[in-house]
């Protein structure tokens, strides 16, 4: 379940990244002519950019199964720091811990994010912005 835990979270990390940088107008792709409201931008996107999203995920799933076949794999190493550093370093231990941590929050930010947009229509910091008039 650990890998699956950190894969969800690496994922929730970046689409809260991901959120608040739409949300300030930043738009990586299309000439920044999407929505600034995520959920509304991920409508207006072209079918060509959810082919690239589906084939972009499809390949870094594919690359992950292909990773896990690697002699001492541990899970969620995608990138073989098992070969540098093992789980008796006290700096790597608390490393792992804090990314695990942050991955769990990041999962109940980004659902907090999307709640926020769809059942109040404001997206980004935005909601509270009758509190700081």
């Amino acid at each position: 379940y650990r890998e699956a835990e950190l894969k969800h979270g690496r994922v929730a990390m970046a689409a809260c990244l991901g959120w608040y940088l739409n949300a300030g107008g930043v738009h990586p792709a299309f000439n920044s002519a999407l929505s600034n409201d995520p959920l509304k931008a991920m409508v207006e996107l072209p079918a060509v950019g959810w082919v690239q999203f589906v084939l972009g995920c499809g390949a870094i799933e594919w690359l992950g199964q292909q990773i896990k076949e690697r002699p001492g794999y541990e899970p969620g190493d995608l990138l073989g720091a098992a070969y540098w550093v093992d789980n008796s370093d006290e700096g790597w231990v608390s490393y792992q811990n804090k990314e695990m941590n942050n991955g769990r929050l990041a999962m109940l930010a980004i659902t907090g994010m999307i709640y926020q947009d769809v059942f109040t229509g404001e997206y980004g910091d935005m909601m509270y912005r009758q509190l700081v008039r």
